[in-house]
């Protein structure tokens, strides 16, 4: 077969990155990670992590990053900061093409590019990220025991997160834009039932209020009279939705779902040779532990696959 730069390329530096790259140094495969900013992905983005196995008292998501990275490197993991403008992954040589004007070939891709949640772009939302503004239940709920949160969204994620919060928050309320959930009827008939939700319709968000100690309210406005509002809370969880990081991908060469890759159990891809991993596959939960789990398989499937190929 014709000569490559490399056997995989990596693309993406967040938790299913990493594991890939850890797992692809111990079995000394010819291995690149690109990733556009520093390795750690989203998970950098987060104050405290305290359901990642094996740190009973919780971790930032920058320590956790830092030690992934550090791992991944003693096994000689390769880590380049460069920016996958687009790829060609049919054929047995695939062709990374780099917005520098370069380009890298090899036999195998894993894609862990990740996604991104939807913002709202309110004033205070990015400053009190991690201190109060949460775009995950799941991960955060915990750290509202007792207390007063919003749930900004009217789908079925954020119904059900709101539910989820219940168990820890003493009051969540719910901010919808609309006078009607989006969200599916036994979801909402759960939610209507729970007498520590309030709703909160046909209202926005306007702005995140916080200080020294983190978020203290939200600024609110109805969008029907334009009356402004204001609620005491500690806790803005903004469920809006997901969106893929797939600017570089052809989406045309790979099975997917409005850019969440699928894949089998086996994190292969629709294209033989291409593997996927983390918050950038079609699934419903998106944690770092999960996420690290299928970049461990996503390498070993792409270890036999080499086996098989070369």
């Amino acid at each position: 077969m014709d000569n490559v730069d490399h056997q995989l390329i990596i693309v993406g530096g967040g938790p299913a990155g990493l594991t890939a790259g850890l797992y692809a140094g111990r079995a000394m495969l010819d291995a690149l990670l690109l990733e556009k900013a520093g390795p750690g992905g989203q998970v950098m983005l987060s104050h405290w992590i305290d359901n990642y196995p094996g740190f009973p008292e919780g971790i930032s998501g920058l320590d956790l990053a830092e030690k992934m990275t550090a791992q991944a490197k003693r096994f000689d993991l390769e880590i380049k900061q460069a920016t996958v403008s687009k790829m060609d992954l049919v054929g047995p040589v695939k062709t990374l093409y780099l917005e520098d004007g370069s380009s890298l070939t090899c036999r195998a891709v894993i894609i862990t590019t990740g996604a991104r949640a939807n913002q709202i772009g309110i004033p205070g939302e990015k400053e009190f990220t991690g201190r109060g503004v949460s775009y995950c239940a799941t991960c955060d709920a915990p750290f509202y025991r007792g207390k007063t949160v919003a749930v900004i969204g009217g789908g079925n994620t954020a119904v059900q997160e709101a539910i989820q919060l219940t168990k820890f928050a003493d009051k969540v309320y719910v901010v919808h834009r609309r006078d009607a959930l989006r969200a599916t009827k036994v979801v909402q008939e759960k939610a209507f039932a729970n007498d520590k939700i309030d709703f909160i319709w046909d209202t926005i968000a306007t702005e995140v209020l916080g200080d020294q100690s983190g978020v203290t309210g939200l600024s609110l406005k109805n969008v029907r009279t334009d009356a402004p509002s204001t609620i005491k809370l500690h806790g803005v969880f903004v469920l809006i939705g997901t969106r893929p990081n797939m600017e570089m991908l052809p989406l045309d060469q790979l099975d997917n779902d409005q850019g969440f890759i699928h894949t089998d159990l086996e994190m292969h891809t629709s294209q033989p040779g291409v593997f996927a991993a983390g918050d950038i596959i079609y699934k419903n939960f998106r944690q770092v532990a999960n996420a690290v789990g299928e970049g461990c398989v996503a390498c070993l499937s792409a270890e036999e696959y080499l086996e098989d190929n070369e």
